[in-house]
């Protein structure tokens, strides 16, 4: 249950789980700065790289903080709690982070509110909006795809997840097969705009219930790209954009099939998406497409709020305010944190 607070509630919130040094201030449940400092170091991997990920979130975090404050006019002193992300994610990243804000705790004489990173995507739904409850979440990122219940602001469990690579990861690795350069989303987004979706047809997982598989995907992706370059070296340039627009495709269906029998088993009220997948234009269409369907609210959250950020984590450190939930400077980051599974609803 909330707490009623009679006062505008000032949380500031950092991310830096994995590649991105974000720092977010909020007001209650609105946001007045989300700033995002990426890095470009790992482009040349094609990958994130874990040390040089730590390396630069210690270079970015106090620029990060003191851009935050200035664009949310906020000073220092008006903050009533620091939240931060404890896991999951990188472990070296997460310390960075982590520690960051129990120092400015401690400086500021101000509460510590642990968040969890995939809890903050789920709840980046109610930035600027106060969504009706129950609610099914769709979370597609680089890391993780899962399907959550979220009975109200307290109670979040999760119905289903990948049992191997990640919607995000299946993207990731299908534009390193292709040459484009990371991350891939947004590549193979680009790409596939004026391709066909139905050029080729690719491995649709038989997994029982609301859980995920794409290894099999990216497997049948590879094949069809060493098979065909046997014959046509030129084979990936000649039909770049119909590949780039048949994984992507097939990747969105994989996830709308999921989503529908959720819907159908927990018939919500709303349904939401969230993460960095959540991002892909094609994807948001097809999740708006469901709103007909079914005759339910569907929640998108901005593009901004979808990737990896601090709003997510302010906001979710906004709730955790009301509820009194603080953190002991003892705790230590998690780069398993898990939340809730399913068990009864």
């Amino acid at each position: 249950m909330l707490h009623k607070v009679n006062k505008d509630i000032i949380i500031l919130g950092i991310e830096s789980s994995c590649d991105d040094t974000s720092v977010s201030i909020s007001r209650n449940n609105q946001i007045l700065s989300n700033i995002i400092s990426n890095q470009k170091v790992h482009v040349k991997y094609g990958g994130v790289v874990p040390e040089l990920a730590s390396r630069e979130h210690q270079k970015n975090i106090i620029p990060t903080i003191s851009l935050a404050l200035k664009k949310a006019n906020i000073s220092k002193d008006q903050i009533d709690a620091i939240a931060f992300t404890r896991g999951p994610g990188l472990m070296g990243s997460l310390l960075v982070g982590a520690s960051f804000a129990k120092s400015l705790s401690i400086s500021l004489e101000k509460p510590l509110i642990e968040i969890n990173h995939m809890e903050a995507h789920v709840l980046s739904n109610c930035i600027d909006d106060n969504p009706e409850f129950p609610f099914i979440c769709l979370t597609v990122s680089g890391g993780h795809t899962q399907i959550v219940y979220v009975k109200d602001i307290n109670s979040i469990t999760v119905l289903g997840e990948t049992l191997d690579d990640s919607a995000g990861e299946t993207f990731d690795k299908c534009a390193k097969i292709l040459g484009l350069s990371y991350p891939g989303g947004p590549e193979i987004e680009k790409k596939g705009i004026n391709g066909n979706k139905f050029a080729f047809q690719f491995t649709f997982p038989k997994v029982d219930g609301l859980n995920f598989s794409f290894s099999g995907l990216k497997t049948n992706f590879m094949q069809l790209i060493q098979k065909n370059i046997v014959s046509n070296q030129s084979f990936i340039k000649d039909n770049l954009e119909d590949l780039c627009a048949s994984i992507q495709y097939t990747i969105i269906q994989i996830l709308i099939s999921k989503f529908n029998i959720a819907i159908d088993k927990y018939k919500p009220r709303n349904i939401a998406i969230s993460g960095g997948v959540s991002a892909n234009q094609e994807f948001r269409e097809s999740i708006k497409e469901l709103d007909n369907k079914y005759n339910l609210k569907v929640l998108i959250p901005k593009k901004e709020y979808s990737t990896d950020n601090a709003a997510m984590i302010a906001i979710a450190g906004y709730y955790k305010y009301q509820q009194g939930l603080f953190t002991d400077l003892s705790t230590s980051v998690n780069p398993r944190y898990k939340l809730k599974k399913y068990k009864t609803i």
